[in-house]
């Protein structure tokens, strides 16, 4: 399987990185190393001093398609979490200033936490799913540290599915990030990271 993620779709994570708004969506990937699943720890990595959170939507592809109508892409996932895409801004920055691609700050071991998914049938309305982050310190103090609602999202899942069909044959067990809404923010060692979907807890983790 592959991971799709999709950068630049929420506005306000625009402005506050002060990148440019994207005409089409912002691809990039991660190998699957970097899946971390069922709760297990993310280990801080030596060549980072600027680990970030990115709390995203994600989908699964539950079927092979490759140049999918925007119509019929509701038709090529059927169950929807919640995942972060850890990124290396000090890296990421180093590299986007020399005009490099960003694989060694995306990509990297443990970069992509997900929870369980659950059947989108769960939800009354795709564009309409509210989600959050909170992350509770060494001390045990708790805060909100993102929250984000898919109406913000600059392109919708099934044009984020049509787009990347274009390039890539999507297949069964695919992941998409879908973007992650403002509020992203370095971790440290000793946070433990709970990511929401609509007020259920749907992952938990911690940071060591």
């Amino acid at each position: 399987m592959k991971i799709i993620a999709i950068g630049r779709n929420y506005a306000e994570h625009i402005k506050e990185l002060n990148n440019e708004r994207p005409d089409e969506p912002v691809i990039f990937t991660k190998p699957d190393t970097a899946i971390l699943k069922d709760g297990e720890p993310f280990y801080y990595p030596d060549f980072s001093q600027d680990i970030h959170h990115e709390v995203e939507i994600l989908l699964k592809i539950n079927k092979m398609g490759k140049n999918i109508e925007e119509k019929f892409a509701h038709k090529y996932y059927d169950e929807v979490g919640i995942g972060i895409d850890f990124t290396a801004r000090d890296i990421q920055s180093k590299l986007k200033s020399k005009g490099l691609p960003w694989d060694l700050a995306k990509g990297f071991n443990g970069s992509a936490p997900i929870s369980d998914f659950v059947a989108k049938s769960k939800f009354e309305d795709l564009k309409n799913i509210n989600f959050h982050l909170d992350i509770t310190d060494a001390n045990g103090e708790t805060q909100t540290r993102q929250q984000g609602n898919t109406s913000m999202m600059l392109f919708s899942f099934d044009s984020i599915i049509a787009f990347v069909s274009r390039y890539f044959t999507l297949k069964t067990g695919d992941i998409i990030f879908t973007g992650t809404p403002a509020g992203v923010g370095p971790v440290k060692v000793g946070d433990k990271l709970t990511a929401f979907i609509e007020g259920t807890q749907m992952l938990e983790f911690e940071v060591k």
